[in-house]
């Protein structure tokens, strides 16, 4: 017997006041909710309901019973009724994991237009260059900024490719000069993120270059990387969706635009896409919108 079912049936009787009344609103047969009383009765080893062919009434367990199942399938009508709802309308707690970059260079651009355009998605938003275990960690949605991602068994959504440029203050430009060549980069204060001392540069031809850094500053944060090339300490590399508001605005400069650190691609992984939460679907489309919009001729350097 499918209790739930035979529930809803005896619901249905009571509140039709018959049978034969049952049946109609269930577009079903006399004897089918016949069977579904008597099956529900008989599990229960009670009389719910005293009927002849004239009237139904209940028993003082059917009573009991009928209050029970009216509280018990309204609780799961809601139940459901408030998952479809979070499936069709982006609403909920969204608990991301993303780089440094992203979480504090990066963020000040997206996150306003998309709190405003999803209202009831309350973001959880965790920062860490350290790799993540989307599922073991709870995460509804990772970004990543690596090269071409390997095969995984989660979903991956590209969101944008971006090329590693190289920058410097306009303060620290005229102070020490333009470098015009890869020569005269050697001889600058390169800015390096963790231990590397070398950069590989890639030309339009995919001639690797290698220059090796000075070691005037190394750093495992990607804002103090930042910090140190806005307050003129020297030549960074970042990529150029990072940076690319601070080219337009004249606070860093592009140095030798000929030339890149190859290029990084932006990721949303997700576990999943059957049945995918709407508050998921939404920030993964909103932020493919967004680097999407983005000038061609920058992303592309």
């Amino acid at each position: 017997m499918n209790q739930m079912l035979a529930m809803r049936v005896f619901r249905c009787i009571v509140e039709a006041q018959g049978v034969s009344a049952a049946a109609e609103r269930l577009d079903t047969t006399h004897s089918s909710v016949s069977r579904h009383l008597q099956q529900l009765e008989s599990a229960l080893g009670v009389r719910l309901i005293n009927r002849n062919t004239r009237r139904m009434s209940l028993t003082a367990a059917g009573e009991r019973y009928y209050a029970a199942c009216v509280d018990i399938l309204d609780r799961v009508d809601a139940a459901s009724q408030a998952v479809t709802l979070e499936q069709e309308r982006p609403s909920g707690l969204l608990r991301i994991s993303a780089p440094l970059v992203v979480g504090t260079l990066e963020l000040a651009h997206w996150l306003p237009a998309f709190q405003q355009r999803y209202p009831d998605i309350h973001v959880d938003l965790s920062c860490s260059d350290s790799f993540v275990d989307l599922v073991a960690d709870g995460f509804d949605v990772v970004i990543r900024i690596c090269g071409p991602l390997a095969d995984s068994s989660l979903v991956a959504r590209l969101l944008t490719v971006s090329p590693m440029v190289m920058v410097a203050s306009s303060a620290y430009v005229f102070r020490c000069g333009l470098p015009r060549s890869t020569t005269e980069l050697s001889e600058h204060r390169l800015l390096t993120f963790a231990s590397t001392d070398q950069w590989s540069l890639m030309n339009d031809n995919d001639e690797p270059l290698v220059v090796t850094a000075d070691g005037t500053f190394h750093t495992d944060t990607i804002t103090a990387l930042y910090a140190c090339a806005l307050a003129g300490g020297g030549v960074a590399a970042f990529t150029l969706a990072t940076v690319q508001d601070d080219l337009l605005a004249g606070r860093l400069v592009r140095i030798l635009p000929e030339y890149t650190l190859g290029v990084r691609h932006y990721y949303a992984l997700y576990p999943h896409a059957r049945n995918l939460p709407a508050k998921v679907r939404a920030f993964v489309d909103f932020m493919a919108e967004y680097y999407g919009s983005k000038a061609p001729e920058l992303m592309c350097g």
